[in-house]
């Protein structure tokens, strides 16, 4: 059978903003991070970013709009054991062409700004979590993104960790003027963004900036919305 995982989504994220989309597991909140990454494709509607509508990409322009225009901060972290954690930064650049020694100033530059300048030759087994994620949100930025994605990108540090690597998130977007969404379960992690949208059965519930969640009496339909197929 047909499962719909968006339905009517509609919403609008503007440049320099920390985006949090929350919800819980099923709720369709990964499947709209990855639609707004380039990830996966609407079955209807369209996800326009700055003027380009990215729907309407072939997988090789998405390939390339994702390796220029996007940062991702993940979970797990997704370093490469092989590499210390500044050839790890570095890496995205290799895919521009930057040559080794331009990449590698580049990478300690921002490993620098996220506070983890002195691990630059650190393996990742050599590193505590909260180093790896902030080695991860190096490698996120060293490209100069438009746009980070961020999927439960706390999810395997402790409490302490986790409110380090938020208040560093919100610096970054201050600072840097980039775009941040962030995916979580977590509404306490997501009231460190400038607001927060509620998704729930794949629908938008609910919109905030500052205190407490305010429920939507009205949403637009049409925008994005997503069927995956499912045995029944």
């Amino acid at each position: 059978m047909k499962v719909r995982a968006l339905d009517g989504v509609d919403f609008e994220i503007y440049k320099g903003e920390f985006v949090a989309i929350v919800g819980t597991s099923g709720s369709g909140k990964s499947t709209l991070l990855n639609m707004l990454a380039g990830l996966e494709k609407p079955t209807r509607g369209e996800i326009e970013i700055g003027s380009t509508h990215i729907e309407k990409m072939t997988e090789k322009q998405l390939v390339t709009f994702r390796r220029e225009k996007v940062g991702f901060i993940f979970q797990s972290y997704n370093l490469l054991n092989t590499m210390n954690a500044v050839e790890n930064v570095a890496l995205p650049l290799s895919f521009r062409g930057v040559s080794k020694r331009n990449r590698l100033k580049q990478a300690r530059k921002f490993m620098d700004l996220v506070g983890v300048g002195d691990q630059a030759g650190h393996m990742p087994n050599q590193m505590s979590g909260g180093q790896q994620q902030r080695v991860g949100i190096a490698r996120a930025l060293v490209v100069n993104p438009q746009i980070i994605f961020a999927d439960e990108p706390t999810g395997n540090l402790d409490s302490r960790t986790t409110m380090e690597v938020l208040r560093l998130m919100q610096k970054i977007v201050r600072e840097q003027g980039q775009t941040l969404i962030m995916v979580t379960h977590d509404n306490n992690l997501a009231s460190y963004a400038d607001r927060r949208i509620r998704i729930v059965d794949g629908k938008i519930v609910g919109m905030e900036t500052g205190g407490r969640l305010a429920e939507e009496t009205h949403m637009e339909k049409g925008v994005c919305e997503n069927e995956t197929n499912e045995n029944s």
